[in-house]
């Protein structure tokens, strides 16, 4: 009896699973101890149906979701649909109908996981989503798993391929955003609206899953505050280099005294840190932790078979349990009461570029502000001006967000000065 299968979709990467269960089906089938078969495939409707079964896509193709989840065969559903809804009601609708799921979608579990998994968890239904977070990278089940003996202390991750490939563009050939952004959109990487990517929404879904499997509390995603890359220009990609830093967009998850923070911005990487050498499209999750003490895992955020790769091992896990009668575990078996940072206590270095009046005196006063908040310069460098502004950059030893806020907030007062921009820096 082979174990079946219903996908909600047959985009990219649903597409993708069938190559992987005709060339890797001895070991799956090892794995599994049973066969798996695609019984049913939903799609949109009729038009996008005759145009599958004419481009030679010999499955049984179906327009109504009760096709699949009240057909008592199917033991799993697999939904690559994307997007909130209908993918939120059509889970749900298998979820109550005893069938077991597996998603990769990050937005929906990001905002309605609490409830989905809580479902899953009564109905004693798997619910498993590895390739939610980094695409073909196995973190989500490595976190789990693999690093259930250590505690995590904090996770930094560039976990966006559209935005990385961006910023790769504009550190290594001095493209513009702008640039950057109408190529990645060329090639595909970047919809025609961009907004997810590079503004930092789809990393902080993803921040959001890290922290579940991280440190076991569930945080809200209007609990992660992120910023994009969009106002980054030129100069201040020339400044990181010139100061030894690479810029990358990444989501910091990390416990502190008081609870978790979690985050994504433009950050300054040391050149030497790990993460500064992940270039492209390519995501990688550094996490720190009192046991092994840095470990990085590196591979591709997205594509049709990466990302596949990581939904048929879900597949292949629940069809191993379902063989041995154990299938109610949950994903996730690490819980515990969510407690938010209290912001005094988020602490790291950050970079400010202002300019001043070209004249005598500016950096003491910017000095006289900083030490106001009892924050301490690690660099200063100033450019030369034109007789009317000067630019100048500071790089600070570790301040709070608070200090953070009320440093921003006296720049901003002084009406001679303009804040230009404004990233943390990894390292100080």
């Amino acid at each position: 009896m082979a174990i079946k299968i219903g996908l909600l979709g047959f985009g990219t990467v649903a597409s993708g699973i069938p190559f992987l269960l005709k060339e890797n089906g001895d070991k799956i089938t090892a794995a599994a101890k049973d066969e798996f078969v695609i019984a049913k495939v939903l799609v949109k409707d009729d038009d996008e149906k005759n145009r599958l079964l004419a481009a030679g896509h010999d499955y049984h193709f179906v327009t109504n979701v009760d096709d699949i989840v009240k057909d008592p065969e199917i033991d799993i559903v697999v939904e690559l649909m994307g997007r909130i809804e209908p993918a939120k009601t059509f889970i749900t609708k298998a979820l109550e109908a005893g069938k077991h799921v597996v998603s990769a979608n990050k937005d929906l579990i990001a905002t309605h996981g609490k409830d989905i998994i809580g479902l899953a968890k009564d109905k004693g239904l798997a619910f498993y989503y590895e390739a939610a977070v980094a695409g073909g990278i196995p973190v989500l089940r490595t976190l789990a798993n693999s690093l259930t003996s250590d505690k995590v202390t904090r996770i930094l991750g560039v976990l966006n391929g559209t935005s990385n490939f961006m910023m790769t563009k504009m550190v290594d050939e001095g493209w513009t955003y702008e640039d950057a952004l109408k190529t990645a959109q060329e090639l595909g990487y970047a919809e025609s609206d961009p907004t997810n990517d590079v503004e930092g929404i789809d990393a902080a879904y993803k921040a959001v899953i890290l922290s579940q499997f991280g440190f076991g509390m569930t945080i809200d995603f209007e609990d992660v505050s992120h910023q994009g890359i969009s106002t980054i220009t030129p100069d201040d990609v020339a400044v990181a280099q010139e100061l030894g830093y690479v810029i990358k967009l990444v989501g910091d998850v990390r416990e502190t005294d008081s609870g978790i923070s979690a985050q994504v911005s433009p950050t300054f990487l040391p050149k030497e840190h790990p993460l500064a050498s992940v270039n492209g499209v390519m995501n990688a999750v550094f996490v720190e932790s009192i046991g092994i003490g840095e470990s990085m895992y590196y591979g591709p955020g997205a594509g049709q078979k990466p990302t596949a790769t990581s939904v048929v091992a879900d597949i292949i896990r629940i069809g191993r349990r379902i063989v041995d009668g154990n299938v109610g575990k949950s994903f996730n078996e690490f819980s515990r009461p969510t407690q938010l940072a209290n912001p005094a206590d988020v602490k790291s270095g950050y970079y400010f570029s202002l300019t001043v009046p070209d004249k005598k005196g500016q950096i003491l006063r910017l000095a006289e502000i900083f030490n106001g908040e009892d924050v301490s310069f690690s660099q200063v460098l100033q450019q030369r001006g034109d007789g009317q502004k000067a630019q100048i950059v500071i790089v600070t030893h570790a301040l709070s967000l608070t200090q953070l806020e009320n440093v921003k907030a006296k720049l901003k007062a002084q009406s001679d000065f303009t804040l230009l921009n404004s990233f943390k820096v990894l390292g100080d």
